[in-house]
């Protein structure tokens, strides 16, 4: 079946929709998960931002955006958009379909096209869900974005989201979900492969970080300076 997109005018300030669902996740978030985000001025204030994240569970994309100031582009399976109710919904709320498993140039167009249009939209370099809870390779679809949408990348990482809803369980449970958001990084002049192993360190610092429960908004945003210059030359083991 092929799916069907509702498109959603953009505009720069969050709709009334998008409003009332960041206040409902929100506060889900607040009760439920102790929901608790660093960073989160690290992302412009204009222009198009990327926010590349590990991916540990359906609730990532809520929740990556619940405390942010601007509202936010994400992908989501196809498979979602087969019901009409629920495909024009998310589309309202910035989604649109990427084929899970499949080299999707239609999604990396648009991928692109909307963050030229100046959104701010969240991709899991990752490509699928953890199941484990730890992070996985990159797939080099995130490097393709990047040199080609040219805006900053802003680094994300989450925990606590695996153990609140790990793969393959139907519903979620009670967890606390940490999330940090660090400082633009800069790939400029770098190669494909130096621009996955940056965003790859780049991630799992900010993991380490929140595992070590050292996060803070001044560790968010710290410099990468000097860091991910040396560590793109590192091979990945």
């Amino acid at each position: 079946m092929t799916a069907t997109v509702v498109e959603a005018a953009y505009v720069e300030r969050p709709s009334i929709l998008w409003k009332l669902a960041q206040v409902l996740v929100r506060v889900w978030g607040s009760v439920w998960f102790d929901l608790k985000v660093y960073g989160a001025r690290n992302i412009p204030d204009t222009g198009g931002a990327l926010i590349v994240s590990n991916h540990q569970s359906y609730l990532d994309p809520m929740l990556l955006g619940a405390r942010l100031r601007r509202p936010m582009s994400y992908m989501a399976k196809s498979e979602l958009f087969e019901n009409p109710v629920l495909g024009s919904l998310i589309s309202k709320l910035g989604a649109f379909p990427v084929r899970q498993g499949a080299g999707d140039l239609r999604a990396i167009r648009e991928t692109v096209n909307r963050l030229q249009e100046g959104r701010v939209l969240n991709i899991f370099p990752e490509g699928s869900r953890t199941e484990s809870g730890q992070i996985l390779p990159l797939e080099p679809g995130v490097a393709l974005v990047v040199r080609k949408a040219h805006v900053p990348i802003v680094p994300a990482a989450m925990i606590g989201s695996y153990e609140a809803w790990p793969k393959g369980k139907k519903l979620f449970q009670r967890h606390p979900v940490r999330i940090a958001f660090g400082r633009p990084l800069d790939v400029k002049g770098m190669k494909t492969e130096q621009v996955l192993r940056l965003i790859d360190f780049a991630i799992r610092k900010l993991y380490r970080d929140l595992e070590a429960g050292r996060m803070n908004d001044s560790v968010a945003g710290e410099s990468w300076a000097g860091m991910e210059r040396q560590d793109a030359k590192t091979p990945r083991g």
